[in-house]
């Protein structure tokens, strides 16, 4: 799972996707149920576009009796998408967003100690990444919060990201599942968003390998190994 991102401000994304966040947010600085900015499609208007607004990281369901939850919702397996309680409906409802990142962490465990790597594009770009979102209404208060959270595939098979994270002792190095973030490329971002349920899915995939630039972090900066 990812726990940590960095965030463009909006003038970064606003170039990229040519999108203004609907307001500022704190941090660029990403931790789970920080506030930040995702992209979808506009419901506001007729025909399908575009809009970046600003939601907690951690998906709010539609079912919680309060905003708080007691258990994450800031990754979600996109395996289990239609069977989870918390993200069946946004699944099915086509509430797909992107997530802009200029870098994601991810904890590497070789050494047997945690060793956090940086991964950041190739081509200099943000990340593009994939998530759902939802819109929770306090009934008490009327108040609308806007919330998200960042899809996960099993990336066993990948030649770099299948090194992050701490192995399970309870299986074998072939049966760890391990997971990724998704990247969704900028010319696939209006499919997603706006296609169909089988043309989202095709694209959920680990980030190739020819975009994807990691390396371990030192002191805040990236390692040269």
């Amino acid at each position: 799972m990812c726990t940590k991102y960095v965030s463009p401000d909006d003038a970064a994304i606003e170039r990229y996707w040519e999108l203004r966040p609907a307001q500022s947010w704190p941090a660029k600085d990403m931790f789970p149920r920080a506030p930040g900015p995702f992209i979808r499609i506009a419901a506001s208007v007729a025909s399908p576009a575009m809009e970046c607004v600003i939601g907690q990281w951690g998906l709010i369901p539609s079912f919680a009796k309060e905003a708080k939850l007691s258990y994450s919702t800031f990754n979600a397996r996109f395996e289990e998408l239609s069977e989870k309680a918390s993200y069946r409906l946004p699944w099915a409802r086509a509430q797909r967003c992107i997530i802009p990142a200029i870098s994601f962490d991810e904890p590497n465990w070789e050494t047997g100690r945690n060793v956090w790597w940086r991964f950041t594009r190739k081509d200099g770009a943000p990340w593009g990444l994939a998530g759902l979102w939802n819109a929770w209404t306090d009934r008490a208060t009327g108040e609308v919060h806007e919330s998200y959270t960042m899809l996960t595939i099993n990336a066993d098979a990948h030649p770099l990201m299948r090194r992050m994270h701490k192995p399970d002792p309870r299986f074998g190095p072939d049966d760890q599942d391990k997971r990724s973030v998704v990247a969704i490329e900028l010319e696939n971002v209006g499919l997603w968003l706006n296609g169909t349920q089988e043309e989202a899915r095709r694209l959920v995939v680990p980030p190739p390998m020819e975009v994807l630039d990691g390396a371990a972090v030192v002191a805040g900066r990236k390692s040269s190994r």
